[in-house]
């Protein structure tokens, strides 16, 4: 095989990794977001718990990359806190050394399973979740297609006595070794595939142990580049995380390095096989990096926000402008600070309503990517009003207080749900639309235009609930649930209708608009939910229908 052919064939297989990693990004984001959000934003604050996640999520994923690229953009959004990303970052090094460990098992029988299976599921469009699944599995088919065809790759090498010699020569130097594994693993975009690579060296005898372990620390330092260039064109809070696991595979890269001999000499007292040395190393040492940094990580958060502050563009709607720190001193005020800044989130939901609404009457991608960005906004301002009034929580509160710092955080929480439902639901159907070119009825139409319309004013009437506690206003808002479920029962009547008259295009019309009246009917029961509060506290409320 030619030297040009094996560069074009690496190119090749690097850009079906690349697809693939980016598929199964894009439909996990699309399919779980949401969810994945709020876990991320919630359950991980306890840095062993993120640690396990991390590596969890990596193991699934198949990429420490896709993993890393996440939990920069939550850490970044303000969805989950420095720390516990740091974690998750030390967790998804692990994550990729497992990876590692099982892929000595036959998966050829598998990636072509998860191909169709996921090809299966988009055509089908079963729904915009069956979908979004259908495209990770395709993704993860395609990354271990593109995994299977590496070592493909890597067999005529082995067999090839003059690359041998020149191998030989590049890595017999440790620290030439480290380098080129560094930068195979950032071309490959996979610590993983430079892994299998190593592996296959150290067994046909062209690396030594020292060599092997040296490309080791080099796999995972090229590992934690790809991720600090992804960033480095966004916020500067968004260099923290992939800067500090760079930083990280750094510092352990130099205490393996400096002990380089002796780590070589015990490799070999133990009888480690030249292949075994390398995924059983990496492992050992993103285990014992992991022990040894996660106690360090709240001093490293601190110097990374010190390096990278955040950005304070007066014009970032994401930015937090009323949650002031010694406003904590005094609960009332901080209180108020609070309340503040969730009434900017209401403005933020209310903007992506009345976006959503354009998008469906003039089938505008770019209003679609510009409502997706928007999100971006609320869930930052939403982990910023979360970790605020957790701080206040921790004051002494008066009963009076504690009402009142329940009733923001409810706010706050469903007007974040109301996002993501415009999100991931709402623009995930208008661009399913826009692709296949589907055409509703200008009735359809109009109903959805009234219906955005009526939960923009009912926001409204939600934030004037919230400021002024009015009973009368939030009984009127729970009522007027009644009408979007006379609504959807008239969507359904006319989807049962074109399904029965035989008419497949009338019913793929009626499905969708199905799905836009449900998902709008949701964010009314969001909006409606700002009030139950208030509603339980004047006995308005019964726990199945108004009083």
């Amino acid at each position: 095989m030619s030297t040009t052919h094996v560069l074009v064939s690496l190119l090749g297989i690097v850009a079906l990794l690349l697809w693939g990693i980016k598929l199964v990004s894009a439909g996990v984001l699309a399919a779980f977001g949401p969810g994945l959000r709020q876990a991320l934003a919630t359950r991980l604050d306890n840095r062993l718990a993120a640690l396990t996640a991390g590596a969890l999520v990596t193991t699934a994923l198949q990429s420490s990359t896709a993993t890393a690229l996440m939990v920069t953009s939550f850490a970044g959004n303000g969805l989950v806190a420095l720390v516990p990303a740091l974690a998750v970052m030390l967790g998804a090094n692990i994550g990729t050394a497992l990876i590692v460990q099982v892929l000595s098992f036959d998966v050829t029988l598998l990636f072509p399973v998860l191909v169709f299976a996921g090809y299966l599921l988009q055509r089908s469009r079963a729904s915009p979740r069956a979908s979004e699944i259908g495209r990770i599995l395709l993704g993860l088919g395609i990354m271990l297609l593109s995994l299977q065809l590496l070592s493909a790759l890597i067999v005529p090498l082995e067999e090839a006595p003059a690359v041998r010699q020149v191998l030989a020569l590049l890595v017999q130097d440790p620290v030439l070794a480290l380098v080129l594994a560094a930068l195979i693993t950032f071309a490959a975009h996979s610590s993983v595939g430079s892994l299998l690579f190593i592996m296959s060296l150290a067994g046909v005898g062209v690396l030594s142990p020292a060599s092997t372990i040296a490309m080791v620390v080099g796999a995972n330092i090229g590992s934690a580049l790809n991720p600090l260039l992804q960033a480095a064109g966004g916020p500067r809070s968004q260099l923290r995380v992939p800067v500090g696991n760079l930083a990280n595979r750094l510092l352990g890269g130099l205490a393996v390095m400096l002990a380089l001999g002796p780590l070589a000499l015990l490799a070999e007292r133990l009888g480690l096989s030249p292949q075994r040395l390398a995924p059983d190393f990496h492992l050992a040492f993103n285990l014992v990096m992991a022990l040894v940094s996660l106690g360090l990580l709240p001093f490293a958060a601190r110097l990374l926000t010190l390096a990278f502050p955040d950005d304070a563009s007066e014009s970032d709607r994401s930015r937090p402008l009323y949650l002031d720190p010694a406003g904590l001193r005094n609960p009332k005020v901080a209180l108020v600070n609070a309340a503040r800044e969730v009434l900017r989130m209401a403005d933020i939901a209310e903007s992506m309503l009345a976006g959503s609404k354009e998008v469906f009457r003039r089938n505008d991608p770019s209003a679609l990517g510009r409502i997706r960005e928007t999100d971006d906004s609320i869930d930052r301002l939403y982990g910023a009003v979360r970790r605020y009034l957790a701080q206040i929580s921790q004051r002494e509160l008066s009963e009076e207080d504690k009402r009142r710092l329940y009733e923001i955080l409810d706010f706050a929480v469903n007007i974040e749900h109301v996002g993501d439902i415009v999100d991931a639901n709402l623009m995930t159907i208008a661009a399913q639309r826009i692709d296949d070119r589907r055409i509703l009825s200008d009735e359809a139409v109009e109903r959805i235009e009234e219906m955005h319309e009526k939960l923009i004013e009912h926001l409204r009437l939600a934030v004037s609930v919230l400021m002024d506690g009015n009973a009368a206003s939030a009984r009127q808002l729970v009522a007027e649930k009644e009408r979007f479920r006379e609504i959807e029962r008239a969507a359904s009547e006319d989807q049962f209708r074109q399904i029965l008259s035989g008419r497949l295009s009338g019913t793929e019309a009626a499905s969708m608009y199905l799905d836009v009246v449900r998902d709008l009917k949701r964010i009314e029961s969001h909006i409606a939910a700002t009030v139950h509060p208030l509603l339980e506290r004047t006995g308005d409320l019964r726990k199945s229908r108004l009083a």
